[in-house]
């Protein structure tokens, strides 16, 4: 009797192992078929134009191959018609002429909102308010440079986004020549519009930039890795662009700022594009750009902003206070020798371009 009970445990082990062998087999049959598939989807990609000259690309994985450029146009035409200062009849121009506003588009409600966001994590370092003192110093519509004093120190008396006050669906003016540019964080803003769509439309796998900011969904199925980002060496030139490095980004934005090819050279001085608005004045330091990475591309793009007018060592005490941000940061040292400074989060992920 114990004999055939060993021969029946025997019998039941042998019958489990077989059952546990063939599951194996089936669960990297079907792992190999799902990266199979993954392997297979088509991209789908598109390029166009947004916000007057600026670039846009869009790119992602769709088995039906699905092509939503013109719903993309679509949503960007409402976007401008939204924050474009540029176009008269704006919302954010009918705001800038008048003292008050209700909102009616999309768009430019969740400007104001995360702008205050902004400003106030910031300290005032990214200010929608500057526009005036762009215009000045001839990188907005006003192409001539005043560096008069009294007229900079003039137009600071109506800067600042604590006088543009908000309740939910409208806006209002403290001093009625107060007037809003969105133009630092519109881009990253964009390129999330651009992404909730591709999401809402079922898409899983997807990149996404406008004028250099992106958002990148997922992972490109071509090379079944993140997708990979370049930044710009700040030595190059509009003509001849060249990384100084490359990044791995996976269901982040990435926004760059640094004064690049924007700048203006008056009397042997360069002047970046980059204002602050605690002077007035363009920003003067070793920190020459700055890449952040966010949940969001808006916050990337404004936060990227306010890291050009902090300057190198503010900009590492806020990001160290601040760890769910991540940046790369390019400046010079005291010998005018480019070096690169990154947060622990994303150290693994870039590759310097030797």
């Amino acid at each position: 009797m114990p004999a055939k009970n060993w021969t029946m445990s025997n019998r039941y082990k042998n019958i489990l192992y077989t059952v546990i062998l063939l599951l194996a087999m089936f669960i990297v049959y079907k792992y190999r078929q799902a990266n199979s598939n993954d392997e297979t989807i088509p991209m789908v990609q598109f390029s166009g134009k947004t916000m007057g000259p600026i670039v846009y690309n869009v790119k992602y994985f769709d088995a039906k191959e699905r092509n939503f450029q013109q719903e993309v146009d679509s949503v960007l035409k409402v976007f401008n018609q939204s924050l474009n200062t540029y176009i008269p009849s704006s919302e954010i121009s009918q705001f800038n002429r008048d003292t008050a506003f209700i909102f009616k588009l999309p768009y430019f409600e969740t400007a104001v909102t995360k702008s205050r966001e902004i400003f106030t994590l910031t300290g005032g370092a990214f200010d929608p308010s500057i526009g005036p003192l762009i215009n000045t110093w001839g990188f907005g519509y006003q192409k001539q440079i005043n560096k008069d004093s009294a007229v900079i120190d003039s137009l600071r008396q109506f800067t600042g986004l604590d006088k543009v006050l908000y309740t939910p669906g409208s806006i209002r003016k403290t001093d009625w020549r107060v007037q809003l540019d969105f133009s630092a964080s519109a881009k990253g803003y964009g390129v999330d519009v651009v992404m909730d769509l591709l999401k809402n439309k079922g898409i899983k796998n997807a990149f996404v930039e406008i004028g250099g900011e992106v958002n990148a969904m997922g992972m490109n199925l071509t090379s079944q890795k993140p997708w990979k980002i370049g930044v710009l060496d700040p030595n190059s030139e509009e003509i001849n662009p060249y990384f100084i490095a490359t990044l791995a980004l996976s269901d982040k934005g990435m926004a760059t700022s640094g004064n690049y090819f924007n700048y203006h050279i008056v009397d042997g001085v360069k002047y970046g594009h980059t204002i602050s608005p605690h002077t007035g004045y363009p920003i003067q330091h070793s920190l020459l750009s700055a890449s952040v990475l966010a949940e969001d591309c808006h916050t990337a793009d404004a936060l990227a902003t306010a890291f050009m007018v902090f300057g190198l060592e503010k900009t590492k005490a806020f990001l160290q206070d601040h760890s769910q941000y991540d940046a790369f940061l390019v400046y010079s040292d005291d010998q005018g020798k480019l070096e690169t400074y990154a947060t622990p989060g994303i150290e693994p992920s870039i590759n310097l371009v030797k």
